[in-house]
């Protein structure tokens, strides 16, 4: 049931996608447990956030350049953009209600 407002993000879009307004951003990879566990958690988050927020996918193997200049070290890590600037991030699974939050607290 994957939802087109979740976005998959690579090395090629991904400065064009965090440019502007806001932007969460899932640091994850295929092998990792709880990151399969977070894509429909983020799904729902896109949907409830939607014309607020971008939300995305990022994988960190495929991307590793970005990742680096992230300084990404777990997944799943979440990171809230705005205007290209990082407002802040979460690591681990949480559920939709706190990801919204703290989408949302960045919004102002």
């Amino acid at each position: 049931m994957a939802d087109s407002s979740l976005k998959t993000l690579t090395e090629e879009n991904f400065a064009t996608s965090v440019k502007e307004g806001v932007a969460l951003i899932d640091f994850y990879a295929d092998w990792c447990g709880p990151c399969r566990m977070l894509t429909p958690v983020l799904e729902k988050v896109a949907v409830k956030l939607k014309g607020k927020a971008v939300v995305a996918k990022l994988d960190i193997e495929a991307s590793n350049q970005i990742a680096a200049k992230y300084q990404v070290t777990s997944v799943p890590t979440l990171v809230v953009f705005k205007n290209g600037n990082e407002e802040g991030r979460i690591v681990g699974l949480r559920d939709e209600e706190a990801i919204v939050e703290f989408v949302e607290s960045k919004l102002e």
